[in-house]
Order: C-alpha cells, then sequence, then structure tokens
C-alpha cells in the first residue's frame, strides 16, 4: 500500500481522509511494515465500505487485513439503522460466525510429550476434517430448525457438553433472534450431515503449550501459566454459512437498485437494516451463529472424549470461545451519546473491555479474552480487550495472521509432504486428509502472527497476554 495516501496518527494508526463520495474516513491499525505489505485492494475496499449508507465512525481495518470479498478481511464496519444504515452479507462473509474456542487442560507438556504421536491419531481419527467432511450426527428437519434456534445450548442439552461450558461463549452459546425460516433448504441440506466436523481451509484444531506470559495479572484471570497446556479449535458454520452468504449476496445485489442503494463495488451488496430483505438476512444470520456455537461444542465434546481415554487426568473446560465473522447489534456512545449500531466484523475478533456486563463475572475485570490463531506451524496469541479499543473501532481486533499470498501462489511454492515433515522435525505434528489443504496453509502463507499482535497491543485494540506454541495440529 502507497503510505503517501495516508495520513499517519502514530505508529499504528493511519487515516484515510474522507474524500469523493466517503461518509467517513477510513482507519488502518498496522504498524509501517504491516501497512506497506498490504495489496492495494485492501486500500480500495475500505475506501469502498466507507461509502455505503448509514456508516458510523469510520470503516476499520485491523492490522491481519488482506483482501476480501466486498470488505477486506479484518475489516470492521457499524450502521445505524435509525440513519438508513444497511446490513452486507460481503462485511459478514462466507464462513459465518467462524471463530476460535480454547479449553483449558489442566496438563503440562510432559505429559503430551508421552503421547504425542497417539494422540495426534486419536484425534485425527475422531474428529472429522477436510473438504466435505462428515460426522456421525444426523439431522432431520426438526432437529435442524432447533439446532439453529439453539445453538450450543442445543448441543448441551443433547449431552455434548454441560452448562458451565456456556458461560464462557459468546451470547451465552445461543444467538437470539435466529430466523431458521429464512435458511433456505439447501443450506440446511448442506449442513445435515456436517455438524461435529472441523471442515477445511484454514480451519485447524491445535494442542498447544504457553510457551510465554506478557500480563501475569490477566493471564491468572484467565487461568494460563507457562507450561501449561491449552487447545485451540478454529471452525465455523460449515456449508450452511457458505450457502447463506452465496444466496443473500445474489438477492443484495439485484434487489439494491429498488432500495436506491448505488454500489461502489457489487460485491458489497446490500441492503437497508430495516428492509424486509435485511431483516432475513439477519435472521439467517443468526442461524447460521447457532449453527456454528453449536458445532464447536460437540467438537469439545469429542475431544473431550478423546483425552478421557489416553490423558483422564486432564480437564477441560472452556477458556472462552469467539466468533470473528458476524453482525452484531451493539451499544456504544458516538459523539456523546449512546447508540445502537449494527458493527460488522469480518476476519475481526469483537473485544470487549474491562467491565463489560457482557463478560462472564470471572473474566470481567480483565476484560474479554481474544483469540487469535497463528497459522499452521507457528504461535497463537490469548490477548485481552481493552476500554479504548470501544473508541478506536467499537471494541474489535485482529482475528490472526492473515494471508500473506493466494492459496494457489502457497500451492506453487511448497509441497504440502515437505511442509508436514519440516514441522516434524520441530516437534509439532500435523495430520491433515489433504497435502494440497496443507500446502495452500504453509506457514509463510501467511503475515507474522508476532507482527500483528503486536500491532494490535501498540494500537490499543487489545492487550497482549500470553503465546501458545502447537505440539500436534489437526487441519481440516
Amino acid at each position: 500500500m502507497d503510505l503517501t495516501l495516508l495520513k499517519q496518527h502514530s505508529a499504528c494508526a493511519w487515516e484515510i481522509p474522507a474524500q469523493g463520495k466517503m461518509r467517513v474516513p477510513a482507519m488502518i491499525y498496522a504498524s509501517r511494515e504491516l501497512v506497506r505489505a498490504m495489496d492495494h485492494k485492501v486500500y480500495e475496499q475500505a475506501v469502498n465500505v466507507a461509502m455505503l449508507p448509514g456508516i458510523v465512525g469510520a470503516s476499520y481495518v485491523m492490522p491481519d487485513a488482506h483482501w476480501g470479498y466486498g470488505f477486506p478481511i479484518g475489516g470492521v464496519a457499524a450502521f445505524d439503522a435509525d440513519a438508513g444504515g444497511v446490513v452486507s452479507a460481503g462485511g459478514v462473509g462466507f464462513d459465518v460466525s467462524c471463530g476460535v474456542r480454547c479449553l483449558h487442560t489442566g496438563l503440562r507438556r510432559e505429559h503430551i510429550m508421552a503421547v504425542q504421536r497417539e494422540l495426534a491419531e486419536a484425534l485425527f481419527e475422531h474428529i472429522p476434517a477436510g473438504v466435505g467432511s462428515t460426522g456421525a450426527i444426523r439431522l432431520n428437519s426438526v432437529q435442524m430448525d432447533a439446532m439453529l434456534s439453539g445453538g450450543a445450548k442445543w448441543a448441551v442439552e443433547r449431552g455434548w457438553g454441560s452448562s458451565a461450558d456456556l458461560e464462557r461463549v459468546e451470547e451465552h452459546g445461543q444467538m437470539l433472534h435466529a430466523k431458521p425460516k429464512y435458511v433456505s433448504e439447501q443450506a440446511k441440506k448442506r449442513q445435515r450431515e456436517e455438524m461435529g466436523t472441523l471442515g477445511s481451509g484454514n480451519h485447524y484444531l491445535e494442542v498447544q503449550e504457553v510457551t510465554a506470559v506478557f500480563d501475569d495479572t490477566i493471564a491468572s484471570a484467565y487461568g494460563l501459566h507457562q507450561g501449561d497446556i491449552v487447545l485451540m479449535i478454529h471452525c465455523g458454520s460449515r456449508g450452511l454459512g457458505h450457502q447463506i452468504g452465496t444466496e443473500f449476496l445474489r438477492k443484495m445485489v439485484e434487489a439494491a437498485p429498488g432500495y436506491g442503494i448505488i454500489l461502489p463495488d457489487r460485491e458489497l451488496a446490500c441492503a437497508p437494516i430495516r428492509s424486509d430483505l435485511g431483516q432475513e438476512y439477519l435472521g439467517a444470520m443468526r442461524a447460521a451463529i447457532n449453527c456454528a456455537l453449536a458445532n464447536r461444542q460437540i467438537l469439545t465434546q469429542l475431544v473431550r472424549d478423546v483425552f478421557a481415554k489416553l490423558l483422564p487426568s486432564a480437564q477441560l473446560p472452556v477458556l472462552y470461545d469467539v466468533s470473528h465473522n458476524t453482525c452484531k447489534l451493539e451499544t456504544y456512545k458516538v459523539d456523546g451519546q449512546l447508540r445502537e449500531l449494527y458493527v460488522h466484523r469480518k476476519g475481526a475478533t469483537r473485544a470487549w473491555g474491562p467491565g463489560h456486563p457482557g463478560l462472564p463475572q470471572a473474566l470481567r475485570a480483565s476484560g474479554q479474552p481474544v483469540l487469535i490463531g497463528g497459522s499452521m506451524g507457528t504461535g497463537s496469541y490469548v490477548l485481552a480487550g481493552t476500554t479504548a479499543s470501544e473508541s478506536l473501532a467499537f471494541s474489535s481486533a485482529c482475528h490472526g495472521a492473515g494471508r500473506a499470498m493466494s492459496r494457489h501462489q502457497a500451492l506453487k511454492t511448497w509441497n504440502g509432504r515437505t511442509v508436514v515433515d519440516e514441522l516434524a522435525q520441530r516437534g509439532i505434528l500435523i495430520r491433515s486428509p489433504s497435502m494440497r489443504g496443507v500446502a495452500e496453509e504453509a506457514p509463510d502463507a501467511y503475515k507474522d502472527v508476532n507482527a500483528v499482535v503486536d500491532a494490535a497491543d501498540v494500537a490499543g485494540l487489545a492487550r497482549k497476554v500470553a503465546r501458545l506454541e502447537p505440539l500436534v495440529c489437526i487441519k481440516g
């Protein structure tokens, strides 16, 4: 990206001043090096988002941002329904409610290394992963609608986990006001056999060691200590969410002229929040959020089943579960007044600060855990939301490392088997049904997660708490 197009406010804050048809400026939170490395399409997309009706504050770009569909991945934008604000399927993304769940284990490195290979094989055998992967769960029409309404709460009621898990899941495991009737039969068909599966792409399950603690107080409140073993699950709403995104993007493109909306890019297809189409999308999208929450809940229980056999002393309570592809109605102070806003986060994680009433009591004083997955074979992070983030970007932070090259480029650069062997030499066991998928997700196909996290910390979006290094990775 050309830095001369930007106005620098601080080491990790850059403004694209409002110009032309932009209704608000765009703000990029990243270091000079990260901004310079961003594709110019990120600039173009941030500018285009700033042109949408009813946008409030600014069009925000997180430090892991890269080019996406309509919105940049790592993009945040909030809209006011009272000001003609819109909801955009492209501003949520195709993998609705893709997110990360982190579990404690109560174990240490020596426990894992004693059974590392057996654990990798057992998790790979027990957790369905890969393109088109299916699980043992089959949902009929009634069960499907119940799952889409109930989310993780529905899963717990059917024996996948406990009610204690729900206290550490956003929305307490159930997104209210979901409308399964607006989810097409095709979307439901795609999901009928996919519950309890990881899927493909950058989805994974990792057993990780806490190798560094940067804030002892917050880490202790989160139950994290150097040498602890945790587990991260990264997945979303699978085929159902993708189908919802595909269908509503088409509907929004066709309907936009009738709403008087002139799209700077047809990929930014949207509808007024107060329109029938906008409400239908919100109802379907919330159902997809519940699908993702239920999916991660089922996977949690499958993981517990594996550990119960191999490492029976393990305890696997949930540290936290948070999504990074959503649109949610949240309240923020804007120009001194509280306003209800529809906050789109695409490849961006909600990051509530200390004292937020939506947080579990045990976490409220420290702020929300922000779970940052690294690229395969590299470190991940736990951050904490900050009070400053509310005014910086509607309580949002980065979600991962962010791609540095396309999957096509990665395939031309790396061989999957070679990647697996090289990581094994470093003590990291990878199991995947697809060597092609491994090549696409090679560690160097992504940005340096350390630089991304440092930028988020310096910008004030979230506070760095702990670094996690992988020991076992089940890759979709």
